[in-house]
């Protein structure tokens, strides 16, 4: 009906950074909040040069672009790792950056398994000094996000003490202890957050793994049933454990990969048996995977020629809509309590451009 407001809903756009994480969310007041930046340069490595030729930079704005925002309002850092931070000097000359969230510097040992750390932490830091606020915030807390509900659930190695509410249920599926992280120092101290719009849960917890990622769903379930889970450390075969699918209960997981990072085939292997998962959407298709790789119409990028994100609309009600530009289809799936529609009924998306070409 003409005249008729748009119903409100929060956006989502998992941005194409080649297997570095960048995820754009923004609320029904159009407050943006980005989970993030990549790498620096043309990501070959810690080398920030040239703001208007930096890839993942650029790539964040288009997607911001397409949301219809100009600033980021609020940043997270999940984790000081150049493929997480790397990108951010580039970004704050691009557009301007608000509230910065993170916990605090980097682990004492982050530099011996990934040289880059300190000087891309160091960047990073100017940066955050120009910010107007800087959290640190622990489990449990509550980021300052109006429109949707962010509960940090693991930072800096700790993990919530307590269930969230409707979670606490035992998990017959834990081994008898964690599966070991392939990096010790950084990566189990990832700032993560379950972001709550209505009925809608989204996790996405940067690449929590080791004791911390078992501490969520082991032996308790501490966070309860997610909508869409954003698969840890980019799917590699550290996260790969079915206990943390089982305490999690996904309707729908992504996988930020790249085409050689990220994205083990023992992790896709093991997607493949959750059950009541209904679909994997996935940034690249991996080279490691496969034949365990997804079918083609839920992976937005089938080589490295162009950079197309996956965007996710969600409602109030738990319902929402993704959407691959790649192929101009979209998927919708219905609120928790309604029968979800089956894989294969994507639709044409009409008179659509496709996005982020990168």
């Amino acid at each position: 009906m003409p005249g008729t407001a748009a119903p409100a809903q929060v956006t989502i756009y998992f941005i194409d950074v080649e297997g570095g994480q960048s995820t754009l969310i923004v609320t029904p007041d159009r407050h943006s909040f980005l989970i993030d930046t990549g790498w620096a340069g043309d990501g070959s490595g810690f080398s920030p040069g040239d703001q208007r030729a930096a890839r993942d930079a650029n790539r964040i704005v288009a997607a911001a672009h397409d949301a219809g925002v100009t600033r980021i309002d609020t940043l997270l850092i999940t984790h000081f790792h150049p493929d997480h931070d790397g990108g951010v000097s580039e970004l704050a000359q691009l557009m301007p950056i608000g509230v910065f969230v993170d916990h605090g510097a980097p682990d004492p040992g982050a530099g011996s398994n990934v040289p880059e750390t300190a000087a891309a932490f160091a960047a990073y830091e100017k940066v955050r000094a120009t910010g107007t606020r800087h959290l640190m915030p622990r489990p449990g807390a509550r980021l300052p996000i109006a429109g949707i509900e962010t509960t940090v659930v693991s930072s800096a190695g700790a993990t919530l003490a307590q269930p969230l509410p409707g979670a606490g249920e035992i998990n017959s599926s834990c081994p008898a202890q964690a599966p070991p992280p392939r990096d010790p120092y950084e990566n189990p101290r990832s700032t993560g957050v379950l972001v709550a719009y209505g009925a809608f849960r989204f996790l996405d917890v940067g690449d929590l793994s080791g004791a911390p990622l078992y501490a969520l769903g082991c032996p308790r379930d501490l966070i309860g049933a997610v909508d869409v889970y954003l698969v840890a450390h980019h799917g590699g075969p550290d996260v790969a454990d079915p206990a943390t699918f089982a305490a999690f209960r996904p309707r729908v997981a992504v996988m930020n990969n790249g085409v050689s990072k990220g994205g083990a085939r023992v992790t896709y292997q093991a997607l493949h048996r959750v059950p009541g998962l209904q679909d994997v959407w996935q940034l690249h298709r991996s080279a490691a995977a496969g034949d365990a790789n997804f079918p083609d119409a839920y992976v937005a990028n089938l080589d490295e020629s162009r950079a197309y994100w996956i965007k996710l609309t969600a409602r109030r009600d738990g319902s929402f809509r993704i959407e691959n530009p790649r192929t101009g289809a979209w998927h919708d799936y219905g609120a928790r309590d309604l029968k979800a529609r089956s894989r294969g009924s994507l639709s044409p998306i009409p008179d659509r451009a496709p996005a982020n070409p990168g």
